[in-house]
């Protein structure tokens, strides 16, 4: 399967990774040694199950390298956009594809074993969208200071993982809805005024379960959908403010002192 990274996130000075960033991307921080988004190359290139590799965000002159084929597509007017012309990248090279996977350039614990899993899992699904979740238990025993915040349903809480698959078919849909989602994904209640108040309230209420909050979600957005429970917190760990880019880099350097 083809993959999309996106790593064209920029902090601005009202958010918490500015002072370490000071307006460069994200993407580029030092984790123990080398960039953020190194990492997940790196995850991606010794995966069994990656064929090509499309990098959105960067320019080819940011020095990182995959030993994957590699294509650096610059940075759009907005996420949504970015992820768009890389589908259309992905099926200019691979006409025949049906899903990419999408990841974070910010979850750089990542490993080859967890990209394998996720494209393994999925790479049958007829559906629009594979949206990964990890669940609360397994985020904290890996990560116990992460401090990630969580949905709470019916039997579990979860947090959304950053590797995703969607359908290639999605880039033929109305973009605008995805814009505004985009928007409000640190806002529940704008989020909720888009999929329905009432899946917000279902979900507050601890009365709803994975699998019908997205089924109600997608229903909404005219797609189709299937809810993936990822295993591996090192999927939802990814770096959005200082004690967070601390605790990933403790964990890495651990891991090359270990290798």
């Amino acid at each position: 399967m083809d993959v999309l990274v996106t790593a064209g996130g920029i902090p601005q000075p009202d958010e918490p990774l500015y002072t370490y960033t000071l307006g460069k991307p994200k993407a580029m921080l030092d984790i123990a040694g080398k960039p953020m988004v190194q990492w997940v190359l790196d995850a991606l290139g010794s995966a069994q199950q990656v064929e090509n590799v499309v990098l959105i965000g960067l320019p080819a002159e940011s020095s990182v390298i995959c030993t994957k084929p590699l294509t650096f597509i610059p940075n759009q007017t907005s996420m949504i956009e970015n992820i768009l012309a890389g589908i259309k990248q992905v099926m200019m090279t691979n006409p025949s594809a049906k899903h990419v996977l999408l990841v974070s350039s910010d979850i750089p614990a990542i490993t080859a074993n967890m990209v394998d899993w996720e494209i393994e899992t999925t790479e049958q699904s007829e559906v629009d969208l594979c949206y990964s979740v990890v669940k609360r238990e397994v985020i904290e025993a890996r990560y116990p200071d992460s401090k990630r915040t969580f949905t709470r349903l019916k039997g579990m809480q979860v947090c959304g993982a950053d590797m995703n698959v969607v359908s290639t078919s999605v880039v033929n849909m109305d973009p605008a809805i995805w814009e505004r989602l985009v928007a409000s994904r640190k806002n529940p209640l704008k989020q909720a005024a888009i999929i329905g108040f009432n899946t917000l309230i279902l979900a507050m209420l601890g009365i709803i379960t994975l699998d019908e909050a997205l089924k109600k979600a997608t229903s909404r957005l005219h797609m189709t959908g299937q809810v993936i429970i990822c295993p591996f917190a090192e999927a939802a760990m990814d770096v959005d403010k200082p004690n967070q880019l601390e605790l990933i880099r403790a964990d890495l350097e651990k891991r090359g002192q270990d290798d």
